[in-house]
This record gives C-alpha cells, sequence and structure tokens, in this order.
C-alpha cells in the first residue's frame, strides 16, 4: 500500500485527472506506436476503473467511439460507452453490436488481469486465459486490418500465445512502458494488422 501511494505515475494520474497508473503505459506504448487516432473505434477489454478509455477517447475525439467492457461497475466517462458484462458472453457483446450501429472496430486493447492471489502456478494459467479470451474477441470483432494491444505476463504460456498472436496478426512486438513496475512480469504486446 505504502509503495503504491508514494508511486509517481499515481500522483501524476491524481495530478492529471486520470483514474488509474495504467494510463501512462498506455500512453508509452502509443508514443512507440500511434495506434489510436481520431475518428477511430477502440474497444477497451477489462476497462475498470477507466484509465485506458480516458487515453483512447481523447484520441479518438468526437467522431471517434470507444467502448469500454468490464464484468465490474465502472463509472461514467466522456465520450465513452461503458457495456458492463462479461465480454465472452452474448448480451454484452449484442450490446457492443447495437451500439457500433455498423461500424467497424480499429483496435481492441486489453489491460486485464486476473485477481492476483501471489502464486504463480494459479496466477500465470489464469492471466494466459485472459489473454486467450481477449485475443479470441479481438479476432473475431476487429475489421482486416485492426490492431491489438493487451497485457501479458511472461511466464508458462506466453510463447504459445506470441506464436498465435504472429499467425493472426502482420507484426507483433512486446513493450515494456516505464510506468510499468520493475519487478512485474508484465509486458504488453504490440500486434498489428489482422489477417484475413
Amino acid at each position: 500500500m505504502q509503495r503504491h501511494v508514494n508511486d509517481h505515475y499515481v500522483k501524476q494520474a491524481q495530478r492529471e485527472g486520470y483514474r488509474s497508473r495504467a494510463a501512462y503505459k498506455l500512453l508509452e506504448i502509443l508514443e512507440k506506436d500511434r495506434l489510436i487516432k481520431p475518428g477511430m473505434v477502440v474497444v477497451d477489454l477489462g476497462a475498470a476503473p477507466g484509465g485506458w478509455s480516458q487515453v483512447a477517447a481523447k484520441l479518438v475525439g468526437d467522431e471517434g467511439l470507444v467502448f469500454a467492457l468490464d464484468i465490474l461497475p465502472m463509472d461514467a466517462l466522456p465520450g465513452v460507452t461503458v457495456i458492463e458484462g462479461d465480454f465472452t458472453e452474448k448480451k454484452p457483446h449484442d450490446a457492443l453490436v447495437e451500439a457500433l450501429g455498423g461500424r467497424q472496430v480499429d483496435i481492441v486493447i486489453s489491460d486485464i488481469a486476473p485477481n492476483i492471489t501471489g502464486m504463480a502456478v494459479i496466477d500465470q494459467p489464469r492471466s494466459m486465459y485472459l489473454c486467450e479470451l481477449a485475443l479470441d474477441f479481438a479476432c473475431n470483432n476487429l475489421k482486416p486490418g485492426g490492431d491489438f494491444i493487451a497485457k501479458v505476463f511472461q511466464g508458462e504460456g506466453f510463447d504459445e500465445f506470441y506464436r498465435e498472436l504472429r499467425s493472426n496478426f502482420q507484426r507483433v512486438v512486446t513493450r515494456k512502458p516505464q510506468a510499468s513496475r520493475a519487478k512485474s512480469r508484465e509486458v504488453y504486446v504490440v500486434a498489428r494488422g489482422l489477417k484475413v
């Protein structure tokens, strides 16, 4: 708790009005990879509390759309449509399709992590399972050539997941933002150009 309270990015998020320090991870990735542009349609999986959705909404502007999906309740955000529910289930998915109004999804972003137990033998498989679900969602909902950014924990299952990304996207790289704690095994995969 002390580490969190004294964290530079936590303080910066409070000053700048972001809902979480995670906003800086996405901002840093986008500085390198410039994937979210004005007018785009963005789907944020596991969005609560909304830091990534805030970043996306600012970047897409008034012509773009941002959809935040999470099983957790999330307070409203300007420029963001919040859909509460499990993104793998029919009802939230149908709500998304209806809200899209025929527009195609340009990018899926995912900062999902399981509730951490501290036991790698439990946490790693749970994390990889969520990554697989997010990838499946991206492959089924992105427009051809669309992009995908996701948090992944390095460990068992990572190499297989990376290979799966490379078979579905034209270019895949990993990023370790400075805002990501040095001791954390988390990295972010940036997958560009969904193959059809």
